[in-house]
């Protein structure tokens, strides 16, 4: 059982500095290099399952006998979670990470398995769409430390 000290020390932790290595060293031990490429290689697959979500989310949309219509319209809405940037890098981590992560559009899916609701279906595949679209072109669940700090690597260019 999880004390709340621990919950505290779960919520505090930061992945991108959760190990602290000197930059000539890895854990695998092999050269910054290599692991950068490894990272890359890595990357690329991440990229290809976005496209993956996203083509089989359209092909069982188009199944479903979805409106096209509430598609388009409904297509961008994840990213009003955007909006928690508002309120500081961790909030709006926090709040991208939510609306971008198959958690939630996985538990729609669950409630209208439970409702008998297609309506929940083809809304959970808008969003696993959304979602797989993000991951294609290099948007991943981001960091507390910056918007641009995802879990796919580094968004934008460096000024």
């Amino acid at each position: 059982m999880l004390l709340a000290k621990d919950w505290v020390q779960i919520r505090d932790m930061d992945n991108v500095n959760a190990l602290h290595i000197a930059p000539s060293l890895s854990i695998s031990g092999a050269t910054p290099a290599a692991e950068k490429a490894t990272s890359a290689f890595a990357v690329r697959f991440l990229r290809l399952e976005g496209l993956v979500l996203l083509l089989a989310s359209v092909v069982a949309y188009r199944h479903l006998g979805g409106s096209w219509a509430l598609f388009a319209g409904l297509f961008l809405v994840p990213d009003v979670s955007l909006l928690g940037y508002l309120r500081g890098a961790r909030v709006g981590a926090w709040a991208y990470n939510a609306a971008h992560s198959t958690l939630l559009p996985g538990a729609l899916v669950a409630a209208g398995w439970l409702l008998a609701s297609p309506a929940c279906w083809g809304v959970a595949l808008i969003w696993t769409a959304h979602i797989g679209f993000d991951r294609l072109l290099g948007y991943g669940l981001k960091q507390p430390s910056s918007f641009r700090d995802t879990h796919l690597g580094r968004i934008g260019h460096d000024r």
